[in-house]
């Protein structure tokens, strides 16, 4: 039992890490950015950290309508959890992007726990983050519907194959780890709705980043859509950073 809980501690820290290394990545990125803009105001400012509170328990609440896919087993779902995140992240950067997606997931945590040991809060956050850092982190350097476009596509590809790999190397080792099971069982349940799983590779290779490959698709879509209407209020009071994906 202290084994247990001594694991899960340490797994928390290294979740906890994790958010961290990423808010880092995110702020570099968009500090140089503001540099060659000539912005001299503060990354963080008080409208950001409203939307940032807006959108990540919008984005709390989308996380949990979750959608079965046929060709993955149960414990893995399709949700729209990140379109919020993408839109506050277009619209104020990768700082507010990261910074969303983890109050997204303190706020699920908060109101309905984890049922997986935190695993999947954080293949959540991780898998979330590949998408939004590629795709603001281009679109910062050319705010354009072309740089939206490509950044939503680099985010897309990262996050499929990002994803793949975290999930295979680390996240289904460290699930059965701190459930007690064997990692064969997981691959079972793989097999059982795709029969050309037959180890971790290809448990990834045909569940996991069909699964990435779409989302990050579905969400860029609706991204692209939708954020010229919500950008008149996102804009509002922040007349500092000039967003213009209609060109």
């Amino acid at each position: 039992m202290l084994t247990a809980v001594i694991n899960n501690l340490v797994f928390v820290a290294e979740f906890l890490g994790i958010v961290f290394a990423t808010f880092v990545v995110a702020f570099i990125f968009e500090k140089i950015a503001n540099d060659r803009s000539g912005y001299i105001g503060p990354v963080i400012t008080t409208q950001k950290i409203a939307m940032i509170g807006i959108f990540g328990a919008i984005s709390t609440i989308l996380m949990m309508f979750e959608f079965p896919l046929p060709f993955a087993p149960t414990f893995y779902k399709l949700d729209f959890s990140e379109l919020p995140v993408m839109i506050v992240t277009f619209a104020f950067g990768p700082v507010a992007g990261v910074l969303t997606e983890f109050v997204k997931i303190l706020l699920k945590v908060m109101f309905k726990s984890t049922s997986t040991a935190f695993v999947g809060e954080l293949a959540n956050f991780c898998v979330g983050a590949s998408l939004i850092l590629p795709s603001s982190i281009i679109y910062i350097f050319n705010k354009t519907r072309k740089g939206a476009l490509i950044g939503s596509i680099a985010g897309t590809i990262t996050m499929t194959v990002f994803g793949s790999v975290f999930n295979a190397v680390y996240l289904l080792p460290k699930f059965a780890q701190l459930f007690g099971m064997d990692l064969s069982s997981i691959i079972g349940m793989g097999s059982t709705v795709n029969p050309a799983v037959s180890n971790i590779q290809t448990f990834a290779l045909m569940i996991v980043a069909p699964m990435n490959l779409l989302k990050g698709t579905l969400v860029s879509i609706l991204t692209i859509v939708l954020y010229k209407k919500f950008s008149p209020v996102l804009k509002n009071g922040n007349a500092f950073r000039e967003v213009n994906m209609a060109k």
